[in-house]
């Protein structure tokens, strides 16, 4: 078996997440699945990944739990709130963040991901 290519966080019963996993294994890309709905996810974490690509793509605005926010919880946000707001509740963050190692990439979007593993793994 090859190493894994990368590292894939997110939900499992999530369906853009198993949009994702069927990409990945039908492109053959070997990695490790994090399920942050089960072992959480840490603010330093969060905060690397922040650092990287910056919080407002990590945050889901779309989902049912930045809907159940109250007024005050979404007004005025930055990222220190909002990493606080996604390790308490994970589903506050899109899905999936994958780690190339290289690259970080937020949600599922194949051309994307064609770009970092067709070229990385050919």
């Amino acid at each position: 078996h090859p190493p894994p290519a990368c590292r894939v966080y997110g939900i499992r019963n999530c369906d853009t997440m198993k949009k994702a996993f069927a990409w990945l294994a039908g492109h053959a890309v070997p990695y490790d699945f994090v399920d942050y709905g089960q072992v959480g996810v840490s603010v330093e974490q969060l905060a690397d990944w922040s650092r990287r690509v910056g919080w407002q793509r990590l945050l889901n605005t779309r989902g049912t739990t930045w809907r159940r926010l109250t007024v005050e919880e979404r007004s005025d946000i930055d990222e220190n709130r909002v990493l606080t707001l996604m390790a308490a509740q994970p589903s506050l963050i899109r899905r999936p963040v994958i780690d190339t190692g290289s690259a970080l990439l937020i949600g599922f979007e194949p051309l994307h991901y064609a770009a970092h593993f067709v070229t990385e793994n050919a």
